[in-house]
């Protein structure tokens, strides 16, 4: 099983997205990596499915715990969830912000008297 980091890569570049950069304690190998982008064929696409898949492994642990008066309580597997979503509606082609969400009424220019 191997695991690199090269961004000049698609592996590389899906680790990136993901968060994935430790390489002394990887989520995913290469192998696995590389099988998501063959399913996927896009940088993206793969990208979501590995968050969804590592989603999926955390799905299966407490999403809180306690000790006590102290309580923990993590929602990564919803983080990760949304991150793939983001990633698949950039993958279809969807934008961040778009043009007609822009707030434009403050002007364009750089002082109120140049505007």
């Amino acid at each position: 099983m191997t695991v690199t980091y090269d961004l000049a890569t698609a592996v590389g570049q899906i680790r990136l997205k993901i968060g994935d950069t430790t390489l002394t304690d990887p989520i995913f190998t290469d192998e696995e990596l590389t099988y998501f982008y063959t399913v996927e064929g896009d940088v993206n696409l793969a990208s979501a499915v590995a968050l969804e898949a590592w989603a999926a492994k955390y799905g299966a642990n407490a999403d809180s715990e306690g000790i006590g008066d102290y309580r923990y309580s993590q929602n990564i597997v919803t983080k990760l969830l949304a991150l793939a979503a983001q990633l698949r509606a950039t993958a279809a082609g969807i934008p961040a912000m778009d043009i007609a969400s822009m707030d434009l009424t403050a002007g364009s220019a750089i002082t109120e008297e140049e505007d």
